[in-house]
């Protein structure tokens, strides 16, 4: 299953699949601030890029605080580069966790512009452990993307890659209020 549209330039296409299989110049991680490894796509992640290499990168960035994101080598991965982008833990009524949700996103885009990105993946940020509701996630995140490729037209596909077809759907439906 895939969905798209253009904005500026930009395509932002919604696949439902594996991240760690992307062929994008980049692919974003749903990373903790210890850039550690955890479970959810960070494990996955860290598994499929060679997780002794890429610990050992990580660990030389010293962490990425909630709202930011750190570039990697993509090691064993398709991808050439990761992102690690940090979400927040969803506060239920906070102001915070949209702006930082938006924030992780629109760093991510920052970074891979900063360093020739043209193709990124992203997955769902924070809606594994960190709770965040996919319905509102989805909305956060399409927006700060649109937002972001209306004011830069440096990047070419911007694909989120979505885990399970309930996530896709969710993505699916925020997409079209966008147009």
């Amino acid at each position: 299953m895939t969905t798209s549209m253009t904005i500026n330039k930009t395509s932002i296409e919604l696949v439902q699949g594996d991240i760690t299989q992307e062929e994008t110049d980049a692919i974003v991680n749903a990373a903790n601030a210890a850039l550690a490894g955890g479970g959810g796509v960070d494990g996955a992640i860290h598994r499929a890029a060679g997780a002794a290499e890429l610990q050992a990168a990580c660990r030389k960035l010293g962490g990425c605080a909630t709202g930011d994101a750190k570039i990697t080598p993509g090691f064993k991965l398709k991808a050439r580069f990761i992102i690690h982008a940090v979400g927040p833990v969803y506060q239920p009524g906070s102001e915070e966790s949209p702006r930082l949700l938006a924030s992780a996103y629109r760093r991510s885009l920052e970074v891979a512009v900063e360093n020739g990105v043209k193709t990124i993946a992203f997955p769902a940020i924070s809606t594994g452990v960190y709770g965040y509701p996919m319905d509102k996630a989805a909305q956060v995140s399409l927006t700060a993307v649109a937002d972001f490729v209306r004011q830069n037209d440096r990047l070419e596909k911007v694909r989120f890659v979505l885990f399970g077809s309930e996530a896709f759907e969710t993505f699916k439906a925020a997409l079209r209020t966008l147009s």
